[in-house]
């Protein structure tokens, strides 16, 4: 796996523009990984369940595809709870936050 570098780890905690924003079924919008870790500690577990199932993973894709942080979507895929969901984003928010020097 490649070094995360200062740069990149900036760029994981940056918001996303507009059209990538994360439509959460309860109505609100995440734009970083700050905003999803937040998410994540207020939403029910009936909204993380919406998201996160047997048949998908919404905050994964997302992760993966807008953020593009796999590493973070990969953990985000194996957790089957919101509070391992807490866990992960807020495990990894603190490593980038660090790489970047805050």
């Amino acid at each position: 796996m490649a070094q995360i570098t200062k740069d990149m780890a900036a760029a994981r905690l940056a918001n996303v523009t507009e059209e990538k924003r994360f439509w959460v079924n309860d109505g609100r919008y995440i734009n970083n990984l700050d905003e999803l870790k937040s998410a994540f500690e207020s939403m029910t577990d009936d909204t993380y369940a919406y998201h996160c199932n047997e048949n998908k993973s919404d905050f994964a894709k997302w992760v993966d595809e807008c953020i593009g942080d796999n590493k973070l979507a990969a953990d985000l895929k194996k957790s089957s709870t919101r509070a391992a969901a807490v866990k992960a984003v807020s495990a990894r928010v603190k490593f980038l936050k660090v790489k970047v020097g805050f």
